[in-house]
């Protein structure tokens, strides 16, 4: 069982020591990095293997500058410095391709037709999940992190997803990040404060 553990090194590199970057080294990411993040990310689970999660690289000058229209003025300046900004969507029509993702019970997608509310609650957990992969598959790499809350939803939608069933979730940058404006490690709560075995 131990041969299957990941080394200390490996655990520092993609929790203990990994940071939430807000600045960024001019070092490119190429097409080819991105693609191996993402299908490392994809094979993380999800709920019926729906994975609703849509990822859109932003990584030239003018997606990045889009982006960057539609974010708040304190991300702003993140996404135009760090080389790529992913922007994680969630697909509303993600149980469209249920027979593809889901072969063993042709019934999948009558799990979700025509429930609104069903639809929403999955593609929003499931594709914040597939947000949690990416940012490990990218650690695991050797790429630094910075997602983001704070922008304009209805602003990232209709530059990047317009007439689509997808809507954001979230944004992550990417690339190689610096110490400049990273702050010390904010508290973690302790098991007892946040956990209990029942």
């Amino acid at each position: 069982m131990a041969d299957h553990l990941l080394s200390d090194r490996d655990l520092d590199l993609i929790f203990r020591n990994a940071r939430t970057y807000n600045t960024w080294a001019p070092t490119p990411v190429s097409a080819v990095q991105l693609q191996a993040v993402y299908d490392l990310a994809r094979m993380g689970p999800t709920s019926a293997n729906m994975q609703p999660a849509r990822f859109v690289f932003c990584a030239s000058a003018e997606a990045r500058e889009t982006l960057a229209g539609c974010v708040s003025a304190g991300n702003a300046p993140k996404v135009r410095q760090a080389p790529v900004s992913v922007i994680i969507g969630m697909d509303l029509a993600f149980y469209e391709k249920a027979t593809q993702v889901f072969p063993h019970d042709p019934t999948a997608r009558s799990w979700f037709e025509g429930k609104p509310d069903v639809i929403r609650e999955t593609a929003m957990r499931n594709s914040s999940l597939q947000a949690a992969y990416l940012i490990v598959a990218a650690r695991a790499l050797g790429l630094d992190c910075g997602p983001m809350s704070g922008f304009d939803r209805a602003a990232v939608d209709a530059a990047f997803f317009a007439g689509t069933s997808v809507e954001t979730n979230m944004i992550c940058a990417l690339g190689h990040g610096t110490e400049e404006r990273l702050f010390e490690r904010s508290p973690r709560l302790s098991f007892d404060e946040a956990c209990r075995i029942a």
